[in-house]
């Protein structure tokens, strides 16, 4: 009995080693888990398909090129969202804690976004969101967890207006005019309303809201109501299906395509090429150049990924170099060096845990030698991040579709701080109010 008791006593003491070494898999682990949301169905999924590609894709090449960072695999898992919110959320209670934990999610959803931030303070995971989220969540101070890296929707909605303003010839041209926003009627598309109200009041045109209901297929009065409004401009913040719809019914009612502003995700080849000279003359932002065919970040996906049968296009729809799939590949570039930024303090070749990869996301500064290096030094700007400025740099330009391509269209332009920093600070400071949040103390 005493010899079984022993026996027993032994193998308790293994199954706790065991359970400790589960506890803590970022002291022992060697590979990095990367969430991966996305939504390659549903209404939108004509752009949420070579946007997922992308961020798989630089992960692949990421472990095949490098053999992770430093040495570190990255892992990841796709969880399928369908741009639903309640799904968005099931797929963050599921990964958030795999393997070390997760190092970031890119929702891929302002809804999603909305819902899951709260949770993110308590868990302590870090939120990636590119071009979008929550706009007020540039301040670090409040927002530890957010990061709507390299521009928001207040952002791109004034490089619209500056750049309608330049049109025009002068911010001081616009008084009088209408200018309409079309927009998705979602947390997505009301994000720019605040920002361009702001706008109106100090600029003197008048804005002109239509809601469109989801999924967008729908929108014949709506460009019926606009033939009768003749406003002077169009801004669109529209995605998936909702964009094609769009272009053909403007170009039915007789509006002029070179007179529309399209948010990013209204703004990548799959929303015109099947259109041609239907949406000629289209604008749109973005915070990238198009696909360069001679950057080195193509060169090396070709040779390590593609060529050895693991690329993620599986639709023979060639998105390489298109501006949704390299879009992607740039959310998960700067997961990675978020990275690769925490492991130079926490450790080099060690995997992180997220509250650490938090500190990357962070202290990203990634300079032109650098972005050259990653071979991205021709698609984007450097980007620099800090406490209080979780946002970072925040470029963008106009693009055109001629008919078969989109052409660069305006200079790098950035939002106006004198109308941004106080609609952030303010929006901010109600947000700390309402979650009982005490702001900290940022130095930088």
């Amino acid at each position: 009995m005493k010899r079984l008791n022993l026996k027993l006593a032994a193998a308790l003491v293994a199954a706790a080693g065991a359970v400790g070494a589960v506890a803590t898999p970022a002291m022992a682990a060697e590979e990095q888990f990367v969430p991966l949301l996305v939504y390659r169905t549903g209404s939108f999924a004509p752009l949420g398909i070579p946007w997922a590609d992308g961020k798989l894709d630089y992960l692949k090449l990421v472990n095949e090129r490098d053999g992770g960072v430093n040495g570190v695999k990255i892992t990841y898992e796709e969880c399928e969202t369908a741009y639903a919110t309640d799904r968005g959320v099931e797929c963050y209670e599921r990964l958030k804690g795999k393997g070390t934990g997760a190092s970031g999610f890119d929702t891929q959803s302002t809804g999603i976004t909305f819902a899951v931030s709260d949770k993110a303070m308590v868990d302590k995971v870090p939120v990636e969101t590119m071009g979008y989220g929550l706009s007020q969540s540039v301040d670090g101070s409040v927002f530890e967890w957010n990061f709507p890296l390299l521009g928001t929707y207040w952002t791109a909605a004034d490089v619209m207006i500056q750049d309608i303003a330049k049109k025009e010839g002068g911010m001081d041209k616009l008084k009088g005019k209408k200018i309409a926003l079309v927009y998705h009627d979602s947390p997505y598309g009301k994000e720019p309303i605040p920002l361009l109200q702001k706008r109106a009041a100090k600029e003197g045109f008048e804005l002109v809201l239509y809601p469109v209901t989801a999924p967008g297929v729908e929108q014949k009065s709506t460009w019926l109501q606009i033939r009768q409004a003749r406003p002077a401009y169009v801004l669109l913040w529209s995605a998936g299906i909702m964009t094609p719809t769009a272009i053909r019914e403007a170009q039915a009612s007789g509006y002029p395509r070179d007179k529309m502003y399209a948010i990013w995700w209204a703004g990548s080849e799959g929303d015109v090429k099947d259109l041609g000279d239907v949406a000629k003359g289209y604008n749109a932002i973005t915070v990238h150049n198009s696909g360069a065919e001679h950057d080195k970040v193509y060169d090396d996906l070709k040779k390590f990924v593609y060529d050895k049968g693991q690329g993620s296009d599986k639709t023979a729809k060639n998105t390489l170099g298109t501006i949704a799939h390299t879009r992607g590949m740039m959310i998960s570039m700067l997961q990675v060096e978020a990275i690769r930024t925490a492991q130079e303090k926490f450790g080099k070749g060690k995997a992180l845990t997220p509250d650490q990869v938090r500190w990357g996301f962070e202290n990203l500064n990634l300079t032109q030698e650098k972005l050259d290096k990653l071979g991205f030094g021709q698609i984007m700007r450097p980007v620099k991040t800090s406490c209080s400025n979780h946002k970072g740099d925040d470029w963008a330009r106009i693009v055109q579709w001629d008919g078969a391509k989109f052409k660069v269209a305006s200079d790098w332009y950035q939002a106006d701080k004198t109308v941004l920093d106080p609609m952030v600070k303010e929006a901010a400071a109600k947000y700390a109010k309402e979650k009982n949040i005490t702001p900290r103390t940022c130095e930088n």
